[in-house]
């Protein structure tokens, strides 16, 4: 199950006793501290502390930029002018403090966002709960043939059962070599910090996680997009979610900037407005490489 009996008292617990404070509040941030938000089969997602709102952005780029914020003429404008232009740091006087318990792989891959202070289970001093992820059927997919770091077609039939059955037993079996090197029954067992070492990739972890809006942003950007691995993307979609009741504003100029919006190089950019004067531009004579006119037809072709 995703939160012990313990870890669901501590919540009730610290939900029932509000304090009073003189430091600015987010009412949608406030209606998620310490409530846990299931991810996957035994994660979630947990605030557990958080600084600044809306009004602190604002706030610091009236101090930092003065004169040149002046004609902007509401905290919204003004919070998108901030975004539009790349304006990043009065966006870091928001930081947010995130409980997390993921899948060790999906943990490595996170942990490559190194603008964040983190502090992870030990499993030096703690022995680990028996969690694996299991992936649903629908997420048992091959190798994509296009890219090297995606998914292909989903498997079927005795494929699909022969891959689940494999993740399942396997897992099983690690984490009873784990508990039987650990064993101190009649024997002096192997140290904590050595015995981990046989656990699989899909066992779960937990840590603290603190990082300030801008640089959660990037990680956003980066992982809740649809390109991006699914076991990672709905931990990035879950705090999302959160976000956008914590720092409403700054998140609807991040979804429409960032998440709904596209960079273009100058090259694209010529390309484009020579198309808009009803000139037939190729990949040849744009300049750009097979992979960026893909890149670029992507953004300006019509779906349909």
């Amino acid at each position: 199950m995703p939160l012990t009996p313990e870890q669901q008292a501590e919540i009730d617990q610290q939900r029932a006793t509000p304090r009073q404070t003189l430091r600015a509040v987010s009412e949608g941030m406030e209606k998620h501290l310490y409530t846990a938000h299931p991810v996957l089969d035994h994660g979630f997602v947990r605030a557990i502390d958080y600084m600044g709102d809306d009004s602190a952005i604002v706030q610091a780029a009236r101090v930092s930029y003065g004169a040149g914020t002046k004609h902007v003429q509401n905290d919204e404008g003004l919070i998108r002018y901030l975004m539009r232009h790349w304006h990043s740091t009065p966006f870091e006087m928001c930081e947010v403090k995130l409980h997390v318990k993921l899948p060790v792989f999906v943990a490595r891959q996170w942990i490559r966002h190194r603008t964040a202070n983190v502090n992870e289970y030990s499993a030096r001093y703690s022995i680990l709960d028996r969690e694996f992820y299991i992936p649903e059927p629908a997420q048992l997919a091959a190798q994509s043939s296009v890219n090297n770091q995606g998914r292909g077609a989903v498997l079927h039939g005795e494929e699909a059962a022969r891959v689940l059955a494999l993740l399942k037993s396997d897992a099983a079996q690690m984490y009873d070599h784990y508990e039987d090197m650990l064993s101190q029954d009649g024997q002096q067992g192997l140290a904590r910090e050595l015995a981990r070492m046989n656990l699989p990739m899909n066992i779960y972890t937990q840590w603290y996680w603190k990082t300030d809006l801008h640089n959660l942003f990037h990680f956003l950007r980066l992982r809740a997009d649809d390109h991006a691995q699914f076991e990672i993307r709905v931990y990035a979609e879950a705090i999302a979610a959160m976000v956008a009741d914590w720092v409403p504003l700054a998140y609807a100029a991040f979804d429409d900037y960032r998440m709904g919006g596209a960079t273009l190089s100058s090259k694209a950019i010529d390309a484009l407005k020579r198309m808009l004067k009803g000139e037939d531009v190729t990949r040849e004579t744009s300049g750009m490489s097979a992979g960026e006119w893909r890149e670029f037809m992507g953004v300006i072709a019509d779906p349909a």
